[in-house]
């Protein structure tokens, strides 16, 4: 865990980590979320509809990368803002588990206002899953 300060720069590579997702985090999440749409466990629904079988929620998938972020700040207050968009299905097997990539680089610094954007890489076997995943993070005055 660490606080980002003034002094980080543009492109720092803060962390990559990894995120396993399996039907039983599925269902666990649907009950979470009272989100239990057939695409999130049912294949024959999910193909029926096009799909390349059950996938994650993309509120989940979200939330796996934000959480990962949190966890990587002092403070998880240092969160100011999160917001991505869903690009690619998440597709999950059964059984198995698919591996989430996540890696957080700063995209952005903005010293006046004390933020920076982390910008949030999200994939699975190398193909990006959230689009323009960013969070603004509250910097921190350098250690004296």
């Amino acid at each position: 865990m660490t606080s980002l300060t003034a002094a980080v720069e543009q492109g720092t590579e803060l962390f990559r980590v990894a995120r396993a997702v399996n039907r039983d985090r599925l269902v666990r999440y649907a009950g979470a979320s009272g989100d239990f749409n057939p695409i999130h466990y049912n294949d024959r629904f999910a193909t029926e509809v096009g799909l390349p079988g059950v996938i994650a929620h993309g509120m989940l998938t979200m939330g796996l990368a934000c959480a990962a972020l949190t966890d990587w700040l002092e403070d998880p207050a240092d969160l100011l803002s999160y917001g991505v968009r869903f690009t690619r299905p998440v597709p999950v097997p059964d059984p198995g588990e698919v591996t989430l990539e996540i890696g957080a680089v700063i995209g952005a610094v903005d010293t006046a206002a004390g933020t920076a954007r982390v910008d949030l890489l999200v994939s699975v076997g190398g193909t990006s899953v959230l689009g323009k995943s960013q969070a603004h993070v509250r910097l921190h005055p350098p250690s004296a």
